[in-house]
């Protein structure tokens, strides 16, 4: 196996980072710059075409592995495994922290693109609301529970308390599934049904409830469902 250092410079990822910048390295060359060093026998390079090849080549499912995961490629090690998920985890806080100010939900989509960053690459299921205010502008995303991988638990009376606190005039359900399965369960069928009851009675509407994985968002509202 090659050593970085065997490499021509215009071709180390470093010296290619220098020359042209982050859009010209591949996935390989990223993460050698995170592993750094590699080992007698291996360098950087090396390393990272292994970890990409025990995830599919794939950095979706690279971000949803945990960090002991990411050990079990001989060469990295904890620190290295930590480096890596905490740029996936930069990588999420971004592209929540970058949402503007005062969203106006208009469609299911909309509530997708606001809490897919959140949510897509979660390993265990949560449950969130989105609280709008008459003008369907986001008062606040509010986690009410979570739980495992094959569910968690709600509170019907929480949801509405949450809502009523601050002063919400409708509400959209959203939980994950970690499988990737984006169809409704009968138990996510008799919640959404119970929760719109329970706001018909308050004046709260509930206008959706998103299912979201890592393939997409299924939205009760737009099959027929509410």
């Amino acid at each position: 196996m090659s050593n970085i250092k065997s490499l021509p410079s215009f071709e180390q990822p470093r010296e290619k980072f220098i020359r042209k910048g982050f859009s010209y390295l591949t996935d390989t060359d990223l993460l050698a710059l995170i592993i750094s060093s590699g080992r007698k026998d291996q360098s950087a390079i090396d390393i990272s075409r292994i970890l990409l090849s025990q995830f599919n080549n794939s950095l979706r499912d690279m971000a949803r592995s945990s960090h002991p995961e990411l050990m079990r490629v001989n060469g990295i090690g904890e620190v290295t495994a930590l480096k890596i998920a905490a740029s996936f985890e930069l990588g999420r806080r971004k592209d929540i922290n970058n949402q503007p100010e005062e969203i106006k939900i208009t469609s299911s989509e909309g509530a997708y693109m606001l809490l897919r960053p959140q949510m897509e690459d979660l390993t265990y299921e949560v449950f969130k609301i989105i609280l709008l205010n008459r003008s369907n502008r986001v008062i606040k995303v509010i986690e009410l529970s979570k739980g495992g991988v094959s569910g968690t638990v709600v509170d019907a009376k929480l949801v509405f308390k949450k809502a009523l606190d601050h002063l919400a005039s409708s509400i959209i359900l959203c939980h994950n599934h970690p499988s990737g399965n984006l169809n409704p369960s009968e138990a996510d069928k008799r919640l959404t049904k119970t929760l719109i009851k329970a706001g018909e009675v308050l004046s709260l509407k509930v206008i959706d409830h998103l299912i979201i994985s890592y393939k997409g968002y299924y939205s009760f509202a737009d099959e027929g469902l509410i």
